[in-house]
């Protein structure tokens, strides 16, 4: 859950998320659809804790999780529920951005979450003790990086790629947005969008939402053996 992108282009929204992991943890499952609290959501599940790091509800908003939030903190593990749960808890509430401002997160390790509701774009911050909660402009790109992982200066580079690419690149597309968190670097492979270090940690996949007014397809690349898994949803309207 460790580099987040967030494009607007063409009419469409693409949100993609390079997942960067211990390589002795379980392999997470390919997206699938599962209902809670009585809403349908599309999601790859991690197989250790059951929770996740991107995920699409069939009323088209979308989320995305990483971990840390402003500075690298030091864990204190046992902690009481799994990020990756409280997310679920999260982008299964009618009202994300709301659930955020009130869901208790006392004994929850920090992270940061992007959330695009009803065309909407926030980020939400726990970093242990206090909740940030600030809404961004949709209409530009942004990009995120674990802070967990990557120290400010690694961060603002990665901020810098980010922008360059961005000015060399045509109209994005899925294809090309993956190719950014394949290929964008210096060589460094500790600290490239597609990170290595030392086969211990990783980038493990790269999961992409292409989100249009009336459905959105998440495509999963398991950058591990290589299989590709999409699946498109329309959207449904919700009533509150």
């Amino acid at each position: 859950m460790c580099t987040v992108t967030f494009i607007p282009s063409n009419g469409s929204w693409y949100i993609t998320s390079s997942r960067d992991e211990n390589a002795a943890r379980a392999k997470a499952l390919a997206p699938a659809l599962y209902e809670q609290d009585g809403l349908v959501l599309l999601y790859p599940k991690d197989t250790a804790a059951y929770g996740s790091w991107i995920a699409l509800t069939q009323t088209g908003n979308a989320a995305v999780l990483l971990n840390g939030a402003f500075i690298k903190h030091k864990p204190t593990a046992p902690y009481r529920k799994s990020r990756g749960l409280i997310f679920l808890d999260i982008i299964a509430h009618p009202q994300p951005e709301n659930y955020f401002a009130e869901i208790e997160l006392d004994n929850i390790e920090p992270f940061t979450l992007v959330l695009f509701v009803s065309k909407c774009l926030y980020e939400c911050r726990w970093d242990g003790c206090k909740k940030y909660l600030l809404q961004l402009d949709e209409t530009t790109q942004h990009i995120w990086s674990s802070a967990t992982l990557y120290t400010t200066e690694i961060i603002n580079k990665r901020k810098k790629w980010f922008t360059l690419w961005l000015a060399a690149s045509d109209i994005a597309t899925q294809s090309s947005i993956f190719n950014f968190h394949r290929f964008a670097g210096d060589g460094d492979t500790g600290n490239s969008v597609m990170m290595n270090r030392g086969g211990e940690m990783l980038t493990v996949s790269i999961t992409g939402i292409e989100l249009s007014n009336d459905k959105a397809t998440m495509q999963h690349c398991d950058v591990q053996d290589g299989t590709i898994h999409s699946k498109t949803v329309s959207f449904e309207p919700v009533f509150i």
